[in-house]
């Protein structure tokens, strides 16, 4: 029996916003009225955490909200055929809701809050997040979502498999433009076929075997499963 093809889906703020959830990709460093820099780092916190928990409150509640869309579904899809990861930017569960099996959360995930003293006491969290929630160690808890300007954990085993593990990569619904997750399709070996989906084709230089589907995700998504199964 031979075996399943490896693809690497690689996901940006785009899939999401067509589930109705507001991004900041745009350009206006705004995100939900709020400067980023206001509410997505860790001076934010220090500054002002009940802002930050209020801010992050009202993103838990957009994402339980929110359905996934034709794309996140259609991602489901390919694992008739092949052996899927997603690696996401995206801080929303609705690829784990479409159904997909493997999910790899760059940017963390805000249906789980973590204590502000160690990074590694996870717990889930469907409800608000107020000052004075605290850890079993005594700290507060905060969302357990990856800020600006902090480490980015899951970074290493994502450059690995699109390095290393995977024979296609997908990306859809990036600008591209948040590191470290932007360089990872540069570490794909030039030899992978690589499909781009979005309606705005990031810059993606000189790589190679690069096919263009220039649509939102759930339109491209259509082709992208035309061509793969």
């Amino acid at each position: 029996m031979a075996l399943k093809q490896r693809i690497v889906v690689l996901t940006g703020a785009g899939i999401s916003a067509e589930s109705g959830l507001k991004t900041f990709r745009d350009g206006d460093g705004l995100w939900e009225n709020h400067h980023v820099e206001d509410v997505a780092t860790p001076e934010a916190w220090r500054k002002d955490p009940e802002l930050v928990l209020r801010f992050y409150n009202m993103r838990r509640a957009d994402c339980l909200a929110a359905k996934p869309n034709a794309a996140h579904k259609g991602l489901v899809e390919l694992e008739s055929k092949y052996e899927v990861v997603i690696v996401t930017q995206n801080i929303d569960d609705l690829h784990e809701r479409a159904g997909s099996s493997n999910v790899v959360h760059l940017h963390g995930e805000i249906l789980k809050m973590r204590s502000e003293k160690d990074e590694n006491q996870i717990y889930p969290s469907s409800l608000e997040i107020k000052p004075g929630d605290k850890a079993p160690d005594g700290g507060q808890f905060r969302p357990h979502v990856v800020w600006f300007g902090e480490a980015v954990p899951n970074i290493e085993p994502a450059f690995q498999l699109v390095n290393e593990w995977a024979d296609l990569i997908v990306l859809i619904g990036s600008s591209l433009l948040v590191y470290p997750a932007a360089g990872l399709l540069r570490y794909a070996p030039a030899t992978l076929p690589k499909y781009v989906i979005d309606p705005k084709i990031p810059d993606v230089g000189s790589l190679q075997n690069l096919h263009v589907i220039e649509k939102s995700a759930t339109l491209g998504i259509k082709d992208l499963l035309d061509i793969l199964l």
